[in-house]
């Protein structure tokens, strides 16, 4: 018997990263994991992957009732799927603002949504939202992405009220820079990757990049019956980025 043996749960942008690290933590633990993806065709064994646009919410419907379907019921949900950008505001076009918080935060509303009825049935029903340090720090060339996350910190929030009396659990995760493949292509649009990963490493006080599998423990247990009396929480997993001021380090 593990922590999740019995447990049903969706995971969505699993296929890569932050998010197959999740799926392949929840499975790991006893969970029958189903990923949700606009490409889930490389997803492996024993997950199940589904193909869902958190775009669009036919397609989001459709993914949530046959992962449902397919698992049984749902008691955990993981919204992770998310994109990216880069510059101030001055350098991403109205089109880019309406496409990166449609993905990030109304395709969480989507998601949850959707899988609300089930939840509701689930006798352990948690959502955990993929939020990012950019909720909390201001991060040069990330206005808008950080605009992102810092409406999903609070969607994590109003959520958690609203459906803490239903049983429904919705915390989120703090992600550091992690060490994902959306980061590792930013790295290689530098004019310097090199130097460009070692200032990212110096950021976070642990002096290097968060790692997908840390970001994933931290989602498992938000979303396990360890965590039973925890709701409308946000847990960092930056290094140490979000509360510590370290004195810079004197040369000897």
């Amino acid at each position: 018997m593990t922590a999740l043996s019995g447990l049903r749960a969706v995971v969505t942008g699993g296929a890569s990263g932050i998010g197959l690290a999740t799926a392949r933590a929840l499975a790991a633990q006893g969970a029958t994991v189903a990923v949700l993806d606009l490409d889930p065709a490389g997803v492996p064994g024993p997950l199940l992957g589904l193909r869902a646009d958190v775009g669009d919410d036919t397609s989001v419907r459709a993914a949530v009732d046959a992962a449902a379907t397919r698992l049984g019921g749902i008691d955990i949900l993981v919204n992770n799927a998310g994109i990216g950008a880069v510059g101030t505001v001055e350098d991403n076009p109205d089109e880019q603002w309406h496409r990166v918080l449609d993905v990030n935060v109304v395709g969480m509303v989507r998601t949850t949504r959707a899988a609300l009825p089930h939840l509701r049935r689930s006798a352990h029903a948690s959502v955990v939202n993929t939020c990012s340090i950019g909720a909390t720090a201001g991060l040069p060339q990330r206005a808008l992405y950080c605009a992102s996350k810092g409406a999903v910190l609070s969607l994590t929030l109003a959520m958690a009220a609203d459906h803490v009396r239903e049983g429904i659990r919705v915390n989120c995760v703090n992600p550091g820079t992690a060490d994902t493949p959306w980061v590792a292509r930013l790295l290689d649009g530098a004019d310097d990757p090199e130097a460009e990963r070692a200032a990212l490493n110096a950021r976070q006080p642990l002096g290097r990049l968060v790692t997908a599998d840390e970001v994933a423990a931290a989602i498992v247990y938000l979303a396990s019956p360890a965590a039973a009396s925890v709701t409308g929480t946000t847990l960092a997993v930056d290094g140490g980025m979000q509360g510590l001021r370290l004195r810079p380090v004197t040369p000897s």
